[in-house]
């Protein structure tokens, strides 16, 4: 990763605009990002007569009898469907389904690569809440959960809830539930980096969808007291005295009102900045979304999570030279990447090991702490100002999370399986490190073309 601090302003723009040029290349070079192979053997032609007719009547036949039996024939305890209507990919908005396509690839080859969990990414040509609900419910005997995906708010919320009602199988939305764990772990780190307490610590939380009410009711959990926690949305700082919100108009909006009440202030982005600890923001894609006079109004040693993608609300240069001690992005190419990359794939890892009915806060949670724990006292040197959550590159660190979130699930009694962590462990290491050798095998051998420029 290029360090940019001895970089001019033209080399820092070209370097963030460069994973952009280079995606317009590499999508039509390959064709897409996934594809499906086959799994079990072919010594010869007559095998299809077990993988097909007539021998697939047998466990066709023992999954009628008991449908759990669906998990050991088939491939539902390893997979996962995206689901999507484009109302709102990444920071670009509502660019239709087909347009959402390449980000739910993008998504299921990191559910493989990172988790060694099979995904189908599937995008839906309606807006209709009720359409997507009863689309899911329809599609879920065939996998073994659902991950919601670029669904705009505050439909995302119903949506959820809904489904979790009645599924069997676990059922979340990644830019809540997942955006929010990471970041968790992210201000964990942080907190200790610049020296102080969760429960002392003034925080604010720029944006109020789906992403930033999440990571609030997370924080709120993890240690963060209500009375230090100001939460801004486009306009203004939301408290009791804001006549535009209220139970019918956005339940959740509402509900950070009663508990929070803006931590006392009035106004909008520059007031609710104006003395915080850590600013984490998931809102327009900027730069200049939050301008960098702003940033001088916060506490001594600042943080901020700038989270929008493709861009962040101000690059990570700007927020340095106005003192900025800790500063993270939900991007891969800055340091501190902050975004559900790291969540994910681990967490779906862990839910579908042990089979879990559904994901609960207390699952997210414990994959948060276990990042900020590995990110401490596993990684060679522990964490700095660069380095507070582990990356995508550190295999074992998916692998702890999805023992702790597995673990979880059986505790808590929404698992199928109960196994001991050390179970969890074999099961997670085989799969993620196995997904990573074929990758790399079929790169070797030229079953993925390389790509030269």
């Amino acid at each position: 990763m290029v360090d940019y601090k001895d970089m001019t302003e033209e080399e820092r723009l070209a370097k963030a605009q460069k994973p952009g040029k280079d995606a317009m290349k590499m999508h039509p070079f390959y064709g897409g990002k996934v594809e499906v192979v086959p799994k079990a053997c072919v010594r010869s032609f007559d095998d299809f007569a077990i993988w097909y007719s007539p021998g697939v009547a047998e466990p066709c036949k023992d999954i009628a009898k008991n449908p759990d039996m669906v998990y050991e024939h088939t491939w539902k305890w390893n997979t996962v469907a995206v689901v999507s209507d484009g109302t709102r990919v990444l920071g670009l908005g509502d660019i239709g389904p087909e347009a959402a396509m390449p980000v739910m690839e993008g998504k299921a080859m990191l559910f493989k690569y990172l988790g060694g969990v099979d995904c189908v990414p599937i995008c839906l040509d309606t807006k209709d809440p009720e359409k997507i609900i009863e689309t899911v419910r329809l599609i879920a005997p065939s996998f073994g959960g659902i991950n919601l995906e670029d669904i705009s708010n505050p439909k995302c919320f119903d949506i959820l809830d809904e489904l979790r009602k009645d599924c069997k199988i676990p059922v979340w939305h990644d830019d809540q539930q997942g955006t929010a764990t990471v970041e968790v772990a992210g201000a964990i780190n942080a907190m200790k980096i610049v020296g102080k307490k969760l429960e002392d610590a003034q925080i604010t939380v720029i944006g109020a969808g789906a992403a930033s009410i999440a990571i609030s009711r997370l924080l709120l959990a993890t240690g963060f007291k209500p009375s230090n926690m100001c939460v801004c949305d486009s306009k203004g700082i939301l408290n009791l005295e804001r006549t535009d919100v209220n139970e019918n108009t956005f339940k959740q909006k509402w509900d950070i009102c009663k508990k929070t009440d803006g931590a006392g202030k009035k106004g909008g982005m520059k007031e609710a900045m104006k003395g915080a600890d850590i600013v984490i923001a998931a809102s327009k894609a900027g730069p200049g979304t939050i301008p960098v006079e702003y940033v001088d109004g916060m506490a001594d040693d600042p943080v901020i999570f700038a989270t929008a993608n493709p861009v962040p609300e101000i690059w990570p240069w700007e927020a340095e030279e106005h003192g900025v001690k800790v500063f993270a992005t939900g991007r891969s190419d800055f340091p501190n990447q902050v975004n559900n990359s790291m969540g994910f794939p681990a967490i779906f890892r862990g839910v579908l090991d042990v089979r879990a009915k559904t994901i609960t806060d207390e699952m997210c949670i414990a994959a948060a702490r276990e990042l900020a724990r590995y990110a401490e006292e596993e990684h060679e040197g522990g964490i700095n100002a660069k380095y507070i959550v582990p990356t995508m590159s550190e295999t074992d660190a998916f692998i702890s999370e999805a023992v702790v979130v597995g673990s979880k699930a059986i505790e808590q009694g929404v698992a199928r399986l109960k196994l001991s962590k050390q179970e969890l462990h074999d099961k997670a290491e085989f799969m993620i490190k196995r997904s990573r050798s074929l990758t790399d095998k079929m790169m070797k051998d030229g079953y993925i073309k390389p790509y030269v420029e």
